[in-house]
Order: structure tokens, then sequence, then C-alpha cells
């Protein structure tokens, strides 16, 4: 691999965190230990809520601090619907991030805010009445025959079988990341005919995946090799327990650099799934086998993307 893709392989690098006041860093502490100790959120989940939750912070202590001799230092008990809204504002027409980002930021505030509640540090929750920014229904990045065929061949060329099953099983199943790398050997059954992934999901709900034929064909020398029926089917190379997402998104990011696609994460396989999916079967079956809540979530895979989009105005191009 050259140096050129060998960095391209690279996850971005997150930018640094924010100072803030001791006062401000043991409110952040208390809530850090409180999702790492008693929540079943995924590592990533809680990883950005505390990022957000960070940033708030930081930039309350510094707007408090405009004018004064001292830093103002933030507590729970700071919360209120104006500061809030006008921190809504300030991502919105001063950092001008997407709705989609301001939005992220205010979920993590309105959990932040429940579990004061539950904590009883609060009596009120301060980010009720603060509203979320609407958003354009956006469809999911969409990843085309040549893209998919130019990722199998980087994977058949330069991957293990392990790397080789795993990105075709993603490509067939619609797995996340989560859970194509929780799965062990138990939760595996391949037939001649038929098969079935048994997935622990979104808020540990289980459901049962079918395995098409390419997937079983795929599936059926890996797993022969996989003798202990709680090994993971997909093990670390280096230490041999279950491959973690964030070693899947590296993994993911190799080969779409390989394979020249830009920007490909392990979710983008899991919507190309959906896509395929969505013009052969009902929506309320997919839903049932990307193990979603709501069909709204699954009606994405139905609204045209960017190019589909483009496409059709162009058929009525005067040139």
């Amino acid at each position: 691999m050259s140096a050129k893709e060998s960095e391209q392989t690279k996850p971005a690098k997150r930018s640094p965190m924010p100072i803030l006041s001791d006062t401000g860093q043991a409110a952040w502490d208390a809530y850090a230990t409180a999702l790492r100790i008693t929540t079943d959120t995924s590592p990533v989940t809680v990883r950005n809520y505390l990022s957000d939750l960070r940033q708030f912070i930081a930039w309350a202590e510094a707007e408090w601090t405009v004018g004064q001799d001292a830093t103002v230092s933030f507590t729970p008990t700071c919360l209120t619907p104006p500061l809030l809204t006008r921190y809504r504002s300030t991502l919105q027409h001063t950092r001008r991030l997407t709705p989609a980002s301001i939005n992220r930021a205010l979920v993590s505030l309105k959990r932040y805010s429940a579990w004061l509640l539950a904590e009883c540090v609060l009596s009120r929750d301060p980010v009720a009445p603060v509203k979320l920014i609407p958003e354009t229904a956006r469809a999911p990045r969409h990843l085309d025959d040549t893209e998919e065929e130019a990722l199998l061949a980087a994977v058949t060329a330069h991957g293990s079988t392990r790397d080789q099953t795993l990105i075709t099983l993603m490509l067939h199943t619609g797995l996340r990341a989560r859970e194509v790398c929780a799965l062990r050997r138990r939760d595996v059954t391949v037939g001649k005919r038929s098969g079935i992934l048994r997935v622990y999901g979104k808020r540990n709900k289980y459901r049962e995946v079918p395995l098409n034929a390419t997937a079983r064909a795929v599936l059926a020398p890996h797993l022969a090799a996989i003798s202990d029926t709680d090994a993971p089917v997909f093990p670390s190379h280096k230490t041999g327990e279950p491959l973690t997402a964030r070693g899947l998104g590296y993994l993911i990011a190799k080969y779409a650099a390989l394979a020249r696609i830009p920007d490909l994460s392990p979710h983008d396989l899991r919507h190309r799934f959906g896509y395929r999916m969505a013009s052969h079967v009902p929506l309320h079956r997919l839903a049932q086998i990307m193990g979603h809540d709501s069909l709204d979530t699954t009606m994405r895979y139905i609204h045209g993307t960017a190019r589909d989009l483009q496409n059709e105005v162009e058929k009525i191009a005067w040139e």
C-alpha cells in the first residue's frame, strides 16, 4: 500500500476538547461516570453525548465570563430555556452548523437534562421547551453498483477470509456495525436452503435476520473453522476478541481507500442493503429485517438521492 493510500485509511482526527472550569469539569465527570456505568448505549454514542455536553459547558462558561474579572463556572442548575435557545442560535447562525449537527447537540443536552431530573438535581426540564431545527429529509448515501464491485474487488485481492466474509455479509444482511461485531458462532445457523442470524440490536432488541444464498455460501467455509460456539464470528487478528466497531471502521476505510471510494463507513454498507431491498420487498418486511422501530426510518430508502433527483430534472432540459 502506498503512503498516500495508507494515509487515506486513517480516520480524521478529533478536534481537541475544550478546557472547563473545575466546577464544570466536575459536572461533566459525574455525567460521564453515570453514562459509562448505567447505560447500554454504544461507546460511540456515549462519546458523542459527552463531546456535545463538553462543547456546551465550554460555550456557556465563555459567554458568562465575557466582561467579568473571573471565570463564571457552569453548574447543572444554570440550565435554563433562554440559555439553551441562545446556544441553539449560536450553533445555527454563528457557527453555521447543519440542522443535523445542531439537533444532535440538542438531543445530547435533552439526554443530560433527563438524567439530571432522574437524579433530582433539577425539578423541571429546562430543555423541553427548546425545539429542534426542522430538517429536510435526505436519503442516506447510496453506494452504487460500480462502487460495490470495486470494494469487493479490493477485499478479494488484499483481504483475509475474515474480511471478505465480513464485507459480503454486511452487504447482504444490512447489520449495524455493533451487531455484526457481536456475532458469536452460536448466533449463526446455515443450511443448504436457508439460514439465520440471531441479533440483539438497539436497546437489546432481538430479531432474526435471514441469510440469502450469497451470505450462506460465504459464511459456510468461514464457520467451518470455528469449533467453539461461544467464539466470535469475526475476531480481531491481534487479540482474538470480537472485532470492535472502531476496528471495523478502520477495516472498511482501508478497503475503501484501495477501491478509491471516499468516506465509506460500515453504515454505508447497511444503507446499500436497504436501498436494494426496498425495490423488492414491502417496507414493513424490510423494517423487520433491519430492526427499525418505525417505518419512517425505513422510508428513507425510497426517497430519491441527490443523483436520482438530478437525473429526473435533466429529463426536461432543453439541451
